[in-house]
């Protein structure tokens, strides 16, 4: 199938676009942020979305082997703080809701390791890449689109 070309409505992209950046700066760690959401991204298999957050987190001097081992972040422990693997956990939880809901265990751990303010604009990262994976995926998008 080829790539559908109008993703959304502008209004409708401007408003994902000001989340997704929202949430980002609120966040305020934007390697982080962007491993957050290829680790998404990644759970979503969202090429197009992979493509970009890869590029962008270089940018920001997000390591290879993190990059290279983001998808088995649980059992690469020595290349993930214990914050990192807090963000990533409330990430695939937030993302795969087969339970209906985040395990406490799994929220308590972030709020560990992020305040209030922050921990929200986690959870809106995730949100926010979520939807963009959405969109991405349901116009099959394909990788290569994004340059800096």
């Amino acid at each position: 199938m080829t790539a559908r070309t109008r993703l959304l409505d502008p209004a409708v992209g401007r408003a994902l676009s000001a989340l997704s950046a929202t949430a980002k700066k609120g966040l305020g760690d934007p390697a982080l942020a962007e491993l957050v959401m290829i680790r998404a991204s990644q759970l979503n298999h969202c090429a197009f979305c992979l493509d970009m957050h890869l590029a962008i987190a270089r940018e920001y001097g997000v390591s290879e082997e993190q990059l290279g081992l983001l998808a088995a972040w649980e059992e690469a422990e020595e290349v993930f703080d214990e914050r990192e693997r807090a963000a990533l956990a409330l990430t695939e939880a937030v993302t795969v809701l087969t339970e209906g809901f985040v395990p406490d265990e799994v929220y308590e751990r972030a709020a560990k390791h992020f305040d209030e303010a922050r921990l929200a604009h986690l959870i809106g990262l995730v949100v926010a890449i979520n939807n963009w994976n959405r969109v991405m995926v349901g116009r099959r998008i394909p990788p290569g689109g994004y340059t800096p």
